[in-house]
């Protein structure tokens, strides 16, 4: 039995694998932790994995395996991932973003190594949903890719020549951290000030605008041109950072996932396809842009990838 771990700045997601297939069961999700002790997000892990378990009549002890997809960035200590998240921890930009707690970082692999004596694997959620997606969606057969998620934050997962990046500690992708503007009211969780998160990231949507990513979106397809021109602009931003992705990377096709994305994705993907095309075509020309062929499963089946 293993444990399928989904760690997002806005939910924590839990399912099992019985090891018979892709088949995930016993699904647990709640809001992030993001009260108490730095250790608060492994210790809701543990918990959802044993009510999932007493949920299906399993046995919390036969789950001795874990993948844990997450959002990072990674801290190493002692070779075990600590996450340096800007939106779970407060520590990093202080009290101006208003998440409730001061941690510098929050515990994750160490704890979970104790629950799970069969063995822990983390990688950033977005390399994690990269190797789902070149498994069993829509990146199958590409060896130049990379998977991008619009979500409560931005991150993405990198392929060149076949061969998956990460980087000294596994942060290779955290392209949402690139710099884009100098909007000085664009902050971001992580202390950066107008990189590519803090300007389109989900989370900065209420702070920049009065409302959320469903809400610019329903005004915009309802014909609100202040709306629209919001959600232009965000695409235009958003457009230029998978350019660039493109550009320095060479890549063939970019899988888009993320709930940002994900829920609106026929208004947005010709949107963000329009900044591509026709710009500098002998590195752009090839490259599409296309939706995760795992949909809104992504994150439990990129747990999964990890442990296959």
């Amino acid at each position: 039995m293993k444990a399928c771990i989904d760690v997002g700045g806005t939910k924590v997601a839990v399912s099992l694998n019985t090891g018979a297939g892709l088949e995930l069961v016993g699904r647990h999700s709640e809001p992030t932790a993001k009260t108490g002790s730095n250790d608060a997000v492994a210790r809701q892990i543990v918990r959802l994995v044993d009510e999932a378990c007493a949920g299906m009549g399993i046995a919390p002890h036969t789950v001795q395996r874990a993948g844990v997809a997450s959002t990072g960035p990674f801290v190493l200590r002692g070779g075990l991932v600590e996450l340096a998240t800007p939106n779970i921890c407060g520590g990093l930009a202080g009290p101006a973003r208003g998440l409730p707690n001061d941690w510098p970082t929050a515990t994750l692999e160490a704890p979970l190594r104790q629950r799970f004596p069969g063995g822990v694997r983390v990688e950033n959620d977005a390399v994690a949903a990269l190797e789902a997606e070149r498994r069993w969606g829509a990146l199958q057969g590409v060896d130049h890719c990379a998977y991008v998620t619009w979500s409560t934050g931005v991150g993405m997962g990198l392929c060149v020549d076949g061969r998956v990046l990460r980087g000294k500690n596994g942060n290779a992708g955290h392209g949402g951290h690139m710099f884009a503007s100098d909007d000085d009211q664009a902050l971001c969780g992580c202390g950066n000030i107008g990189d590519l998160e803090a300007l389109v990231g989900g989370n900065s949507l209420p702070r920049r605008f009065g409302a959320d990513a469903a809400t610019l979106l329903q005004r915009a397809r309802a014909g609100d041109a202040a709306a629209a021109a919001i959600v232009d602009e965000l695409c235009r931003v958003m457009g230029r950072a998978l350019y660039n992705i493109t550009v320095i990377l060479d890549l063939q096709r970019i899988a888009l996932g993320g709930s940002v994305f994900s829920h609106h994705q026929d208004w947005l993907l010709p949107r963000l396809q329009a900044q591509l095309r026709g710009r500098l075509p002998a590195l752009t020309e090839g490259c599409e842009l296309v939706p995760a062929g795992l949909g809104e499963r992504v994150g439990d089946y990129a747990a999964l990838a990890l442990l296959v």
